[in-house]
C-alpha cells in the first residue's frame, strides 16, 4: 500500500505515565479510571482482578441492545411480547406481565434507569430467540473486545456459577457502549415512569444517585448482589473531557459512590483534555484517480487529542496519514485511510481514521481534456 506522511509539530503539554495512585485510599476491592476516548489509565487498584459483577452485566446487554438498533435489525419502536420467563425474574425487576407488550425504547429505559432483569431478560429473548443464545452473543463480543478476565452466565447479573468481570474489562464494555452516544438519554434519566397495558404506572429512579449529585455524570450501572458487593461503572464529562471509572465489591451503596466520587474528582482535578487538532480542519490532501478532481482534502473523523497532566507544557506531536489512491465514485463521509498521532517519544497514542467531506465524481470526457489542457499549459 502506498503511504505517505505528513508530519507537523504542535506544542502542548507533556505526557505522564499510566500510574495506580495509592494514596486514593479507595475501600472498593478493585477500580479503574480511564479516559473515554483513548482509553488511557489514569488510576488502577487490582483491576483485572475476576469478580462477580452484579448488574453491571447490563453494560454488555445494553451494548448488544444499541449494537442491533444500530445496524438496523431493531427499532425503538418495535413491540417485544413479555414471556413468563421474564416475567418470573427476581431481583431489581419492574413487575412485567407475561403476555404485556412493550416498545424497546421503553425496556430499554427500564434496564438503565431501573436496572430491571425481567426487561433486560425480554429484550435477551428478543434479539437472541432465548436466553441462552443472547449470552452466547455476549460472550462473543468479549472475545472480540478482548476482554481477558470476563464471563457471561446471564444477561442480568444475577450471582451464578462461571459469571464475572474485571474493573478493566468492565471499563472496555463501557467504551464500547459510549459509540452509542444515544444510551446516555436513557442512563442520565434519574427519575421516570413506566406506562403499562392497564394504564398504571411503575414508579423508576436511577439506582446510580450520582447522576443527581455529581456535576457531569449522565451514566452508566451500578450492581450488587451478596457476592459481588456494591459496584459501579460510572461515566462523566466536563469540559469536552469524558472519563469512565469502575468500582467493584464496595461495602455499601455510600462507598461506592464516595469512591466513584474520589476517581472523578481526582481525574478532573489531575488531567486535562488538551486538543491536538480539530476535525474540521483538513490535515492533508490524497490523490484521485479518474475524477473531476485530482487531489481531495482529508480530515479526521474526530478530533485528535491527548490527556495530560495538568501540570506539565510542551509536548510535540506529529501525524503519520496512511492513505491510497483514491477512486473517483466515493462518497462524503467515506473512510479512506487512518492517521497515527505520534507523541515526541515515539509513541502512537492514537490512531484515527481518514474521511472525505465531498463526493467524488467521477470524470467525463470534458473533464480529461481540460485535465490534460492544463498539464499541456503547464508544460510549455
Amino acid at each position: 500500500m502506498k503511504k505517505f506522511i505528513i508530519l507537523f509539530l504542535l506544542m502542548f503539554g507533556f505526557i505522564p505515565k499510566a500510574f495506580a495512585e495509592d494514596s486514593l485510599s479507595l475501600n472498593s476491592t478493585s477500580a479503574i479510571l480511564i479516559d473515554s476516548k483513548s482509553g488511557k489509565i489514569l488510576y488502577e487498584k487490582n483491576a483485572d482482578e475476576a469478580r462477580p459483577m452484579a448488574s453491571m452485566t447490563k453494560i454488555m446487554s445494553m451494548l448488544l441492545i444499541m449494537e442491533q438498533i444500530d445496524e438496523g435489525n431493531l427499532k425503538y419502536d418495535d413491540k417485544v411480547t413479555i414471556s413468563s420467563n421474564a416475567a418470573s425474574m427476581g431481583g431489581s425487576q419492574v413487575f412485567l406481565q407475561a403476555g404485556e407488550e412493550y416498545k424497546v425504547e421503553a425496556l430499554l429505559r427500564t434496564i438503565a434507569v431501573a436496572s430491571a432483569n425481567d426487561a433486560v431478560v425480554a429484550m435477551a429473548e428478543k434479539i437472541g430467540g432465548s436466553v441462552e443464545a443472547f449470552v452466547e452473543m455476549m460472550n462473543n463480543k468479549a472475545q472480540e473486545l478482548g476482554l481477558q478476565n470476563t464471563h457471561f452466565a446471564n444477561p442480568h447479573g444475577l450471582d451464578s456459577e462461571n459469571h464475572y468481570s474485571s474493573a478493566r474489562d468492565m471499563a472496555k464494555m463501557a467504551q464500547e457502549l459510549l459509540k452509542y452516544e444515544d444510551i446516555l438519554k436513557f442512563t442520565s434519566i434519574y427519575e421516570d415512569y413506566l406506562t403499562k397495558p392497564d394504564g398504571s404506572q411503575i414508579w423508576l429512579v436511577n439506582t446510580n444517585r450520582l447522576v443527581r449529585f455529581y456535576e457531569g455524570v449522565d451514566g452508566l450501572k451500578t450492581g450488587y448482589t451478596t457476592d459481588a458487593g456494591y459496584c459501579l461503572t460510572a461515566t462523566a464529562k466536563k469540559n469536552n473531557f469524558r472519563l469512565i471509572s469502575v468500582v467493584m465489591n464496595a461495602s455499601s451503596a455510600e462507598e461506592r459512590s464516595k469512591d466513584t466520587t474520589t476517581l472523578l474528582t481526582y481525574g478532573y482535578n489531575s488531567f486535562k483534555n488538551y486538543l491536538i487538532h480539530k476535525k474540521e480542519d483538513a490535515i492533508g490532501e490524497v490523490s484521485v484517480l479518474n475524477g473531476k478532481v485530482n487531489k481531495v482534502k482529508v480530515y479526521l473523523e474526530h478530533d485528535a487529542s491527548d490527556i495530560l497532566s495538568i501540570t506539565k507544557k510542551a509536548q510535540n506531536y506529529s501525524f503519520n496519514l496512511q492513505a491510497d489512491s483514491l477512486k473517483a465514485g466515493l462518497k462524503a463521509g467515506s473512510v479512506v485511510g487512518k492517521a497515527q498521532v505520534i507523541n515526541n517519544e515515539g509513541t502512537i497514542i492514537e490512531e484515527i481514521n481518514l474521511i472525505i467531506k465531498e463526493d467524488l465524481i467521477k470524470a467525463n470526457l470534458f473533464d480529461y481534456f481540460k485535465q490534460n489542457l492544463k498539464l499541456i499549459t503547464a508544460g510549455l
